[in-house]
C-alpha cells in the first residue's frame, strides 16, 4: 500500500485522553483522529469545538486476544494512515493546523496512532528521532505494540519501527519505572519484556 504524506502544514500537535479534551477547545484544533472503545459513547466535548475534520476509530486496548474484545486490526492502522492522507490533501489550503489524536488516556492507542503519522510524515527520519518527537508531544506514550508492529509492515520499515519501540520503552521504564507495573497489571507484560 502507498501511504505517505507531504510535509504537514500542521503547526501543533496534540495527544490527550477523554478527559483533558474540554480544555483544547480553545485551541483551534482542524483535525482529530479520535480513537474509542467499541461501547464507549461519543465524548460531548467536540460539541464545544469549532468545526474540523474528524476520524473515529474504535477498538480495544489490547494486544492479545480477550474474549468479546476487539483487537487493534492492520485495517485499523491503514485508517490512521488515511486520515494522514487527508490532512496533508487538506493543508495546501491553510497555513496552520492542530492535530488533536485522542484515545481514552493518551498513552497507548493514541501515541501508537501518532508515532505511524510521524512515520509517515517523515519517511526518512530514524526511528529513534521518531520516537523521541513523540515523547515530546506526549511524555507518558507507551504505543500498543500490537499497532506499531503493522504500522511498521504498512509502511514498509522492515522491522526498524519495532526496534525502536523496544528502545523506546526501555527509555520509558527508565524514566517512569511504574511503567513497568502498569503494564503487568494490564496484561501487557510482553511489552516490559519487549524493552531493550
Amino acid at each position: 500500500m502507498g501511504f505517505s504524506m507531504q510535509s504537514l502544514s500542521i503547526s501543533m500537535l496534540t495527544i490527550c485522553g477523554i478527559s483533558e479534551l474540554p480544555e483544547q477547545k480553545e485551541r483551534a484544533v482542524t483535525h482529530v483522529l479520535s480513537i474509542l472503545d467499541p461501547d464507549h459513547p461519543d465524548p460531548e466535548a467536540f460539541q464545544a469545538y469549532d468545526p474540523h475534520h474528524r476520524t473515529i476509530l474504535r477498538f480495544h486496548d489490547i494486544i492479545n486476544p480477550i474474549e468479546g474484545m476487539i483487537l487493534p486490526q492492520p485495517e485499523h492502522v491503514e485508517a490512521v494512515l488515511r486520515f494522514g492522507e487527508e490532512v496533508a490533501a487538506g493543508s495546501i489550503e491553510r497555513t496552520r493546523g492542530h492535530l488533536l489524536v485522542h484515545c481514552h488516556m493518551g498513552i497507548s492507542r493514541s501515541t501508537a496512532a501518532m508515532l505511524t503519522l510521524l512515520a509517515q510524515t517523515h519517511p526518512d527520519e530514524k526511528e529513534d528521532r521518531l520516537f523521541e518527537r513523540l515523547t515530546l508531544i506526549r511524555p507518558q506514550a507507551w504505543p500498543n505494540s500490537r499497532m506499531i508492529a503493522y504500522a511498521d509492515d504498512l509502511l514498509s520499515h522492515n522491522g526498524r519501527l519495532v526496534d525502536g519501540l523496544r528502545r523506546h520503552y526501555g527509555r520509558q521504564i527508565q524514566r517512569q519505572p511504574q511503567f513497568a507495573q502498569w503494564m503487568h497489571d494490564l496484561g501487557r507484560g510482553c511489552e516490559v519484556e519487549m524493552a531493550a
